[in-house]
């Protein structure tokens, strides 16, 4: 008994599907039937139109991000050992090549001792073979094992001169000590992060790019910057680095070099916007354009109602560029002096009347 009423519910359910179906089919027809009426009559459309031309536009890209480091490294130890002295503090200016921090190096010292006396004992054995050979004393092999002994004791010695250095924490360029990680006696391991330090002389601003716009910039342009904690002040700053892949947003980083010759008054981490000029100098170009209101059902359509000389409508693809306010670029699909509708498209079809409202 249930499993009939089951089918029954089925059966009716299917049947009012069928009849909504059906209803939407009807009236679908008798609107086409409507426009075809419509538009096989002599009636004409009223519509407003435009003329597609060229114009001047002014077209600067704004782009955000934030201040980084023109150079930033993080100082780590190259040995295992005591740390014995700190020399230098954060915000402290450091030079090229200066020490900051000292381990202890006393076992370091003495091999280096070591290695310098092997260095010295190997030499003149090298020196009384090589007379010794110049005589018949020596044969040529036992020089050359001589000369090998010579070049083993001095590459140790290298090391160890290394080594010694090593001991001595010393920054590859000059900047500031952002960060100090370390106090005299700490005990650190090879790897040990002791300082960073950055280079604020010069300040890199990030930023993404659409892919409409990287295509218009190039390294080396000169490009305006504001820094959202100066209002009043413009940077000049100039593009160093455009990335050759971009992201899944279609989105491609962008850099920007700015000289920090005050090197208070730039901080990495403040917040800037560049602005691209896509055109000469004052950022302006020529573009081919029409109204936003000509496209049909909005922009993402790319279709417009082109007029034809004997004052009907074709429905046209456009490819288009950029947006501009109101006005849209025209990449393909339009020619300069041709006339588009830009009212008055809800009651056009392809290949309807028109009348041209003055």
């Amino acid at each position: 008994m249930k499993k009939g009423k089951k089918t029954l519910g089925i059966i009716i359910a299917a049947i009012l599907l069928a009849a909504g179906a059906y209803k939407i089919y009807t009236n679908q027809k008798k609107t086409n039937q409507e426009t075809k009426i419509i538009a096989g009559s002599n009636a004409e459309v009223p519509v407003n139109i435009t003329t597609v031309k060229r114009e001047t536009i002014k077209n600067v890209y704004a782009a955000n991000g934030n201040l980084a480091p023109f150079q930033q490294v993080e100082l780590s130890s190259e040995i295992s050992g005591k740390v014995t002295q700190v020399l230098v503090k954060e915000g402290d200016y450091v030079k090229k090549g200066q020490s900051l921090a000292t381990i202890k190096k006393d076992v370091l010292e003495v091999g280096y001792s070591n290695a310098q006396s092997a260095y010295q004992n190997a030499l003149e054995d090298n020196r009384r073979f090589e007379n010794a050979y110049k005589t018949g004393g020596v044969t040529k092999q036992q020089l050359d094992q001589s000369r090998l002994q010579l070049e083993n004791a001095k590459n140790n010695l290298r090391q160890a001169e290394l080594q010694v250095g090593e001991a001595n924490v010393r920054t590859l360029f000059s900047g500031y000590v952002n960060q100090k990680t370390i106090e005299p006696g700490a005990v650190v391991a090879p790897g040990t992060t002791l300082f960073e330090v950055v280079n604020v002389s010069k300040l890199k601003l990030k930023v993404n790019v659409s892919e409409n716009q990287v295509t218009r910039i190039y390294k080396g342009d000169t490009v305006r910057v504001k820094i959202s904690v100066f209002p009043d002040k413009e940077f000049s700053g100039q593009v160093s680095f455009i990335a050759p892949s971009g992201d899944t947003s279609l989105n491609y980083p962008v850099e920007i070099t700015i000289d920090n010759p005050n090197e208070e008054m730039l901080r990495a981490g403040m917040y800037g916007t560049v602005y691209f000029s896509n055109g000469n100098k004052n950022g302006k170009n020529t573009y081919l354009v029409i109204p936003k209101d000509a496209f049909v059902d909005g922009i993402s359509s790319n279709q417009v109602f082109v007029v034809q000389e004997d004052q009907t409508v074709k429905l046209t693809n456009l490819s288009i560029g950029q947006v501009f306010g109101e006005k849209v670029e025209v990449l393909q699909g339009l020619k300069e002096g041709e006339k588009v509708v830009t009212s008055g498209q809800i009651n056009l079809i392809d290949g309807a009347k028109i009348s041209i409202i003055d």
